[in-house]
């Protein structure tokens, strides 16, 4: 008996070792390991995201703000080991512009949880209201500790305190733009790897209330694509995916004829252009002299210029994973993918697509870009990194940035960035902040929607 124990625990590896202690389940109440999360939000419809620790049968019970006597239960949905113990409820015939409050339960019993569990369904204002004044939190690189497999010598992941400060904001939605987790050396070439990262970084207590009450939407940089400045030669690219379509509840990803993890959204009157840096990728050592070599790649490049053009929103917010604007960028930036961003500038420019900002993340640091080219109106591109991983600082090339707006400063600590959309439909105004661990506006810039136009075009 005692032998055939210890050879049993011999041959487990980490990973199941790992595994085991996530799904370690005491009480029926310890049967959640991470969520409830929402995903995507439309005017009738949502999606709440929840895994358990183990097989179990799971529901939704939701009602108005208000009205708990009137309430749905949704459809039961078994977890199975087979999918990592996910559910995802679609929860349709939904009412527009509504709050809704809902509970948890998991093989009959009520989750009990200490924070507000809430949804909200985006308001029917066209041709009835001016459109709804709301705020977006945004934020890359979220490294959680896991000894095991983190590196020698002080930990990489720094204290998540960052997330509390982001629900105080209460925005509406909240973009993931990439380094969402981390994958270690011993998870990016197995799934079972993989998807032990992700299941242990969701798992984070502290960005529990986050997930439950704010609307997500996430695209992947390398981390949680692949290894360190991973690209599409990546062998697990196809498999990671997968993963992450199960760990994010987006309303699409990629199109028919081409994969990967961007789509487009719209929240009010405000459109988000969500880009995949990673998986249609050429090497970054390619020459930058080479006329294919593409961060985008040519179908995903198609189908943002032709998604700009069909788009009528006053701010079109195209979020990537690297910056898309820095000039000075020497590790993964658009500028060393020089024909590709050139294609795309003179695109907004040749059709004058007005109202395009960047949001970009990547660099352990957060700072606010500025161009301004002939015959253009002035592209910002706001970086916001990190929420949790080691922070850093510009490289010396980079401190006296041209392109750095006046009046905003680096930021060399936690932090999130804040998007605040205000004002009537013909004149709507984007204030941006950069906000950090503790809740402190480090700066903040107002941009109006006439300041992005072509002269003459309306």
């Amino acid at each position: 008996m005692k032998r055939r124990s210890f050879l049993g625990h011999a041959l487990l590896t980490p990973v199941l070792l790992s595994w085991a202690r996530l799904r370690a389940a005491g009480a029926p109440s310890d049967a959640l390991l991470a969520g409830p999360m929402l995903g995507y939000a439309e005017l009738t419809e949502t999606v709440i995201w929840l895994q358990t620790r183990r097989p179990a049968r799971v529901q939704v019970r939701y009602w108005k703000r208000g009205e708990a006597g009137k309430s749905h239960l949704s459809e039961e949905i078994r977890t199975a080991s087979a999918g990592d113990h996910i559910a995802r409820f679609i929860l349709s015939g939904l009412d527009f512009g509504t709050q809704y409050d809902y509970e948890i339960y998991i093989d009959g019993e009520r989750v009990e949880r200490p924070y507000e569990m809430s949804f909200q369904t985006q308001p029917m204002w066209r041709w009835r209201t001016e459109p709804p004044a709301f705020k977006v939190a945004f934020g890359s690189c979220n490294y959680v500790n896991d000894p095991p497999f983190d590196r020698p010598g002080t930990p990489y992941g720094d204290s998540p305190e960052v997330f509390a400060a982001i629900v105080k904001r209460r925005p509406e939605l909240m973009l993931w733009l990439g380094d969402n987790c981390y994958y270690r050396e011993a998870d990016w070439m197995t799934e079972s790897g993989m998807r032990y990262r992700c299941a242990h970084t969701r798992a984070q207590e502290a960005v529990q209330p986050l997930l439950a009450a704010t609307h997500h939407y996430a695209i992947w940089d390398d981390h949680d694509y692949g290894p360190n400045d991973s690209d599409r030669t990546y062998r697990g690219r196809d498999v990671s995916l997968k993963i992450f379509k199960d760990y994010w509840a987006n309303p699409s990803y990629g199109t028919s004829e081409t994969p990967g993890v961007f789509g487009r959204f719209e929240w009010g009157d405000i459109e988000f252009f969500m880009l995949d840096d990673r998986y249609h990728r050429s090497p970054n050592r390619i020459s930058e002299k080479a006329a294919d070599k593409a961060m985008f790649g040519e179908a995903q490049m198609r189908w943002l210029a032709e998604s700009l053009r069909a788009s009528e929103a006053p701010f079109k917010i195209v979020v990537g994973g690297n910056q898309m604007l820095n000039p000075l960028n020497r590790f993964e930036g658009f500028n060393q993918f020089p024909v590709e961003q050139k294609k795309l500038l003179d695109f907004i420019r040749e059709e004058k697509i007005p109202g395009v900002v960047f949001l970009s993340g990547d660099r352990h640091y957060a700072e606010l870009l500025r161009r301004t080219d002939p015959g253009m109106y002035p592209l910002y591109d706001f970086t916001s990194s990190s929420l949790t991983a080691g922070y850093a600082k510009p490289a010396p090339i980079e401190d006296n940035n041209p392109a750095r707006v006046p009046g905003t400063l680096v930021v060399e600590k936690h932090n999130f960035g804040l998007l605040e959309f205000s004002g009537p439909r013909t004149a709507r105004i984007l204030t941006m902040t950069c906000v950090d661990s503790e809740g402190r506006e480090l700066w903040k810039h107002e941009i109006k929607a006439s300041e992005l136009q072509f002269p003459g075009i309306r």
